[in-house]
Order: structure tokens, then C-alpha cells, then sequence
């Protein structure tokens, strides 16, 4: 505790994910000097300033906020020169220039989504989900030039069931990556850890580059279980989907039916009351929480008592 109080610490992430990062690092006893966070901006319906998550937290707290627009902006570095960082640290933040990420006499150590080498990118939860792994995990690693490169320090792994989703997978890595990033920061404190560079052969490496659009539309002709996989990746943000009518139908939750399908790819069958089904290559995927174009979000009953099919 005493170890972790002395070492000044900037601390650097956006969304809520960072927040449990932040917030053990300060239960935790450490002396965070400054927080840098994205500006706040207009979001919602009625486009009101919001500020970001890690931004609230800050404040509650009495931590200084950093909002630069641009992380070269000479005005920044001024400002992040002064306050003296022993060590920086980044959870869901942007890529850094070299001029900040190099600044402090520690560097700066990065919070990642997965077990590095595999998945380096922007979405590794999703990727982890979507590509049917058994188990993923966290990894602390210092920054370097190339993007999630740089040598490791701790990792955390931790299996991912066949009913787990994107969300849940994040909502329990944002945990075990705080309590990771804690111990992280106390052994380079104590100078007991050691850094390991990355290995892997690049030709096995699996890469979670940024969800698009046409990562979340659903390909009927795929098998059951690789549709299933990808329903489950991408909820509940930003959902997978289909087209129902002229309409788009994001799918949250489903079950599988693996049996030798009635119908064509990509068909559907319903009895209007209970469930709503697509044949795939070797079955079908039943619909259980979905999201009509214009609607809210609604189980399948609820969406069938009101629809009617062309």
C-alpha cells in the first residue's frame, strides 16, 4: 500500500469498462495525479453534453481532468508534463502518440481485453465470442509503437460458457482486469516484475479488428453453431441482424435446433404465437429477444402478438 501511494499515476480510459479499473486503482491506495478522458459531447435524443464515464468518476472523486481534443495538442503535453507522472496507465483509451505514451520514467502500461498475442485490436470480447472460444482473458503490457505489441507483464484467463454474450463476458473481464491491473501496478512498484515479449507464430494469431456492419449481418447459409456464436458476439451492442419485410431485425438472444432444416437458408417459419425461427445450413435459429427497425427492444412472444407477416 505504502509502495503504491508514492508512485504518481496518470490514468487514461473513456467508457465504463475503465471505471473498475480506475476505481480499484484508487480503493487500491494509489496516487492517481491525473485522469485523462475523451471531451464531452452531445449524445441522445435530445443531443445534451455528456460526459464520458470515466469523466463522472473523476469528479465525484476530486481527481483532475484532462479532456485534450488532440493528444498532440502542445498545450496537453504541457499540461500532462506537469503533472509528473511516475508511471501511465490506459484502459479503452485512444492510440497514443509516442510523445505521451514514452513520457513517464516507467512508460505506460496498457489494460487489454484478451489473452495477447491473440486478439490484438479494437474488439477483442466480440471477436473472442463470435469465433466460439472456450476461454479468454486479461493482459497488462507495456505500450510501444506497434498497436498491442509491447511486452507483457500479467495476464488472467477465464472460460467463456456457451450461454455467455459479449456483455457478459465484459461485465465480468471489466472485474478480474481491475484486480489484474492492481496487482500490475504493485509488482512494478516493488520492482518484482518482469517483462515477457509477445511470441506466437503470426500465421495462428487471431486478430478482433473494429466491428462493421457487415460483421453484424447474419449469413443463413453459415451453420448453426457459427450463427449462434455471432448472435451472442455482438449483443447487446451492436447486435446482429437480419432483414424482415424490407426491415432490419436485430437479434439478441437466441437458442439453436440442430435438425436437417424444412425450408431454404435464411427462411423463417412461425406459428404466429410462439416462436419464430430461421433455417440455417444444418438447422434453425429460434428467436427469443429481438429489436424491430422502429420498435423496442421485446421477447419473441411479445413481438408476435403484435406483428403481422406479409
Amino acid at each position: 500500500m505504502d509502495q503504491l501511494s508514492h508512485l504518481r499515476i496518470v490514468f487514461m480510459g473513456t467508457p465504463e469498462f475503465a471505471v473498475a479499473s480506475l476505481d480499484a486503482l484508487v480503493k487500491a491506495g494509489c496516487h492517481v495525479v491525473g485522469v485523462v478522458t475523451s471531451p464531452d459531447k452531445p449524445a441522445g435524443r435530445g443531443m445534451q453534453i455528456q460526459q464520458s464515464a470515466v469523466k463522472k468518476y473523476a469528479v465525484e472523486n476530486n481527481l483532475p481532468v484532462l479532456q485534450p481534443l488532440k493528444l498532440k495538442d502542445p498545450v496537453f503535453i504541457d499540461e500532462l508534463k506537469a503533472l509528473k507522472a511516475d508511471l501511465q496507465i490506459v484502459v479503452a483509451f485512444r492510440m497514443l502518440p509516442e510523445i505521451v505514451w514514452n513520457m513517464p520514467p516507467m512508460g505506460t502500461v496498457n489494460l487489454h481485453g484478451s489473452l495477447l498475442p491473440q486478439y490484438r485490436g479494437a474488439a477483442p470480447i466480440n471477436w473472442a465470442v463470435i469465433n466460439g472460444e472456450k476461454e479468454t482473458g486479461v493482459t497488462t503490457f507495456k505500450l510501444k509503437h506497434e498497436i498491442d505489441t509491447g511486452d507483457i507483464l500479467l495476464q488472467a484467463s477465464f472460460p467463456i460458457t456457451e450461454e455467455d454474450t459479449a456483455g457478459t463476458i465484459h461485465d465480468r473481464m471489466k472485474v478480474i482486469g481491475a484486480a489484474l491491473l492492481v496487482k500490475t501496478v504493485a509488482g512494478l512498484a516493488a520492482g518484482t516484475l518482469t517483462e515477457s515479449p509477445q511470441g506466437g507464430n503470426p500465421d495462428t494469431l487471431k486478430h478482433a479488428p473494429k466491428i462493421h456492419t457487415d460483421t453484424c449481418r447474419l449469413n443463413f447459409s453459415l451453420t448453426v453453431d457459427e450463427i449462434y456464436n455471432q448472435i451472442r458476439g455482438l449483443s447487446p451492442y451492436p447486435g446482429a441482424f437480419t432483414i424482415l419485410n424490407e426491415k432490419m431485425l436485430k437479434i439478441f438472444r437466441c437458442t439453436k435446433e440442430t435438425v436437417p432444416p424444412k425450408c431454404i437458408a435464411g427462411a423463417y417459419e412461425t406459428d404466429g404465437k410462439t416462436f419464430l425461427k430461421f433455417a440455417c445450413e444444418n438447422g434453425y435459429i429460434h428467436l427469443t429477444d429481438i429489436q424491430l427497425e422502429g420498435k423496442k427492444k421485446m421477447d419473441i412472444t411479445e413481438f408476435l402478438r403484435g406483428y403481422r407477416f406479409a
